[in-house]
C-alpha cells in the first residue's frame, strides 16, 4: 500500500530559513546581519508590528545564524552543522521559545530566571523568543526587569508582539526596537508566483492581486488564502472563481457600476445592488470596496500618483482607461458621498434605503455629457455567487457629437434613457459663436430634466439635449431647457432665479440654511455663501451635494458652492448698573436731570 505523504500548509511548507529569504523586511534583515558581522548584538530585542510579517520567523533565523558553527560569508547558518541540525529536528537547547500569552504569571517569568542561568551546550548563545509578550501580567513584567537588563553573557532575548503600546516603558528601555512594516502587494504577489509555480498551480495575475490585497499585508494571511483558494479552484485559479471563494466582489461589478453613476443611470445600479445582496454580501462591504474602487480611479488620474496604484499591469490599464474618461470633480465628489455613506452605514435604520439612497445621489452627479446608459439587459448575472463579466456597451455612432470645426450632422433619433421620457429629438447643431443672449420664459412650464443631470462645476459650459418635440421649440421655453449655457448666460440665469432655490430649502425645514443662501454672492465661476460661524460652515458643507444637485433640476445649471465664514461683530452690552444708566441716559438726557432731582445713587 503507497504510504500518503503529510500535507503540510504553505506557511509552514515556505517558511523562510535565512535572512535572504525574507520578504519586504529588508531593513530588519540588513540590520541584523550586519550587527552579527560587527559582533555588535545587544541582549534584548523587541520585535514588533502587524500579524504575518515574519516576526517570529526573522527571530528564529537569528538565533540559528548567531549559533552556526560553519556561517556563510553572508553570515547564513549552514544548515548541515550539528546545531542547524539540531534545530531543524526541534531538539536545539540554545534556541528556546516561549508563548507569553499561556505562560504570563510571574511563576512562568521566575522559572525563565533560573532557566536563563544554565549556560548553552552547542553554541555560543542560548536565545530566548518571547512571542506576544505584551500577554504578560504587570507582575511578570516586573519580575522580567532585572534579568531583562543585565542577562548572562551567553543570554539573547527575542520579544516579539503585536501591540507595543501595551509594553511597560521600563521594558522598552532596556530592548532594542525593530518595527516590522506590512508586506507590499507586490512583494506578496510575487512569493505567490513563486509558490504556485513550486506546487504547478496555473495562476493569473488578477487571482494573486485579489489574494495579496485580501491578506492586508500579512504573508501568513495570504499563504493560508492561497491554500483555501488551491482547494476550491484546482491546479487552475480563475480570476472569478478566486473572488468567490474570497468572499469579494470582482473588479468587473465596480467599472460597471461606475459606468452606470457616470451615464446616471441610477435604476440599473439599484438592479446591480440588488444582485449583490442576492448572493449574500454585505451592503458596507460594496460601500467600502466602491469607494476603494473610485481611489484608484483618482490614483489613475495622475501620472504622479500612478505608483499608489497596487494593481496588475493589465488591470491598471483598465483604470487609467476609465479614470481618463471621467471627470475630476465627479470622482472628488463621488469618494466623499461613498465615505460618508460608509462612516454611517451601521447607524442607520434600514440599511437598504441608506445605500440605496447614496447610490441615486451618486447618480445625480453625472453630467450633462455623460457616456450613454448602460441598457439593463447587460446587467451582471448571478451565477454561483459570482458577478460574470459582461462586454462593456458600445456607444451608437449617432450619438456622438461633432466638434465646432467639423460639418453638422444630419438629424438622428435618439432614445433617452429615462424610463418615462421617449421622444424622437434632434441634435443641435453646435457653431463656433457662443448665443450672446438667453431667452426668458414668458410662461412658466414645468421642466422637462434630462435623466443623467447635468454640471457646469470650474465654469465648463453644459450642452444639454432637449426632448422637446419641433412645435414645443416654437413656444418660449424656460431657462432650464436651454440648449446650450456660456458662462455668463449661466451666471445670470443663476441670479435672477436664485430666489427659488431659497424658497425650496425653506420649504424643506431648513430655514438656516435659505438664511445663508439669501446672502449668497453669485461670481463668475462659484457661489460664495457667508456664514457667521463653524457652526453653519459645517451645516452648508453637509448640504452641498443637495443643493448643488437641487440647483441642477431647477435651472439645469450649476456652479461649485464655497462657504466663507464671517464672523458678526459682537456689539458690547452694558453690564454694571452703572453702565445701564450711561446707557439710557444716551437715548434720554432726561434721566440724569430725574437722577440729580432725586438725589439718587448708584
Amino acid at each position: 500500500m503507497q504510504e500518503v505523504s503529510e500535507y503540510i500548509v504553505s506557511a509552514r511548507k515556505y517558511r523562510p530559513q535565512t535572512f535572504r529569504s525574507v520578504v519586504g523586511q529588508r531593513h530588519i534583515t540588513e540590520t541584523l546581519r550586519n550587527a552579527i558581522a560587527n559582533n555588535q548584538m545587544a541582549h534584548a530585542y523587541l520585535f514588533t508590528g502587524p500579524r504575518g510579517v515574519g516576526k517570529t520567523t526573522c527571530a528564529r533565523i537569528f538565533a540559528r545564524s548567531i549559533n552556526c558553527l560553519n556561517p556563510s560569508s553572508e553570515h547564513e547558518a549552514c544548515g548541515v552543522c550539528e546545531s542547524c541540525v539540531a534545530f531543524a529536528k526541534d531538539r536545539s537547547f540554545n534556541i528556546h521559545e516561549m508563548d507569553a500569552a499561556s505562560n504570563n504569571s510571574v511563576d512562568d517569568i521566575r522559572m525563565l530566571n533560573d532557566k536563563v542561568r544554565v549556560a548553552p551546550q552547542i553554541g555560543k548563545y542560548s536565545v530566548y523568543i518571547i512571542d506576544e509578550v505584551h500577554m504578560l501580567s504587570a507582575a511578570a513584567f516586573n519580575a522580567f526587569l532585572k534579568t531583562l537588563e543585565e542577562p548572562p553573557a551567553h543570554a539573547i532575548f527575542v520579544l516579539a508582539t503585536t501591540e507595543k503600546h501595551k509594553i511597560l516603558p521600563t521594558i522598552l528601555s532596556r530592548c532594542q526596537i525593530y518595527d516590522f512594516k506590512r508586506i507590499r502587494v507586490e512583494d506578496i504577489v510575487d512569493y505567490l508566483r513563486y509558490i504556485a509555480g513550486q506546487e504547478g498551480v496555473t495562476s493569473d495575475d488578477e487571482s494573486l492581486y485579489i489574494i495579496a490585497q485580501k491578506a492586508d499585508g500579512g504573508m501568513r494571511d495570504a499563504l493560508s488564502t492561497f491554500d483555501r483558494v488551491v482547494s476550491f479552484c484546482g491546479s487552475t485559479l480563475r480570476f472569478e472563481e478566486v473572488s468567490e471563494c474570497v468572499g469579494a466582489l470582482d473588479y468587473n461589478t465596480y467599472f460597471m457600476a461606475v459606468e452606470m453613476a457616470q451615464s446616471g443611470n441610477y435604476s440599473d445600479l439599484l438592479m446591480l445592488y440588488d444582485s449583490i445582496l442576492t448572493k449574500g454580501l454585505d451592503g458596507q462591504h460594496f460601500l467600502s470596496g466602491f469607494a476603494e474602487h473610485l481611489r484608484n480611479l483618482l490614483v489613475a488620474k495622475s501620472p504622479q500618483t500612478l505608483p499608489l496604484l497596487e494593481l496588475s499591469g493589465s488591470l491598471a490599464q483598465r483604470y487609467g482607461s476609465q479614470a481618463a474618461m471621467l471627470d475630476i470633480a465627479f470622482l472628488f465628489s463621488a469618494v466623499n458621498l461613498l465615505s460618508t455613506a460608509d462612516a454611517t452605514y451601521r447607524t442607520a435604520t434600514s440599511r437598504r434605503l441608506h445605500v440605496e439612497l447614496t447610490l441615486m445621489k451618486l447618480s445625480g452627479l453625472a453630467p450633462v455629457n455623460a457616456a450613454p446608459a448602460i441598457n439593463r439587459s447587460v446587467l451582471p448575472k448571478v451565477d454561483g455567487g459570482v458577478v460574470a463579466q459582461q462586454p462593456t456597451p458600445q456607444a451608437q455612432p449617432q450619438q456622438v457629437v461633432q466638434s465646432q470645426h467639423a460639418p453638422a450632422p444630419a438629424p438622428v433619433s435618439v432614445q433617452s434613457s429615462a424610463p418615462s421620457v421617449q421622444q424622437v429629438v434632434q441634435q443641435p447643431v453646435v457653431t463656433p459663436q457662443p448665443q450672446s443672449s438667453v431667452q426668458q420664459p414668458q410662461s412658466p412650464q414645468p421642466a422637462v430634466q434630462h435623466p443623467i443631470g447635468g454640471s457646469s462645476m470650474f465654469g465648463l459650459s453644459i450642452n444639454a439635449p432637449s426632448h422637446q418635440s419641433e412645435d414645443e421649440k416654437k413656444n418660449d421655453q424656460p431657462l432650464a431647457n436651454t440648449s446650450a449655457f456660456s458662462l455668463e448666460e449661466g451666471c445670470s440665469l443663476l441670479k435672477s432665479r436664485f430666489g427659488e432655490l431659497v424658497s425650496l430649502w425653506e420649504q424643506k425645514g431648513k430655514p438656516r440654511t435659505a438664511m445663508a443662501l439669501a446672502t449668497a454672492i453669485i461670481e463668475l465661476q462659484r457661489i460664495v455663501v457667508f456664514v457667521p460661524n463653524d457652526i453653519m460652515e459645517s451645516e452648508i458643507i453637509n448640504s452641498k451635494i443637495d443643493l448643488e444637485s437641487d440647483m441642477q433640476k431647477l435651472f439645469n445649471y450649476r456652479l461649485p458652492i464655497e462657504v466663507v465664514v464671517k464672523e458678526e461683530n459682537i456689539v458690547e452690552r452694558p453690564i454694571t448698573i452703572g453702565q445701564r444708566i450711561e446707557h439710557l441716559a444716551e437715548k434720554n438726557p432726561n434721566l440724569l436731570k430725574l437722577r440729580e432731582a432725586l438725589d439718587l445713587t448708584v
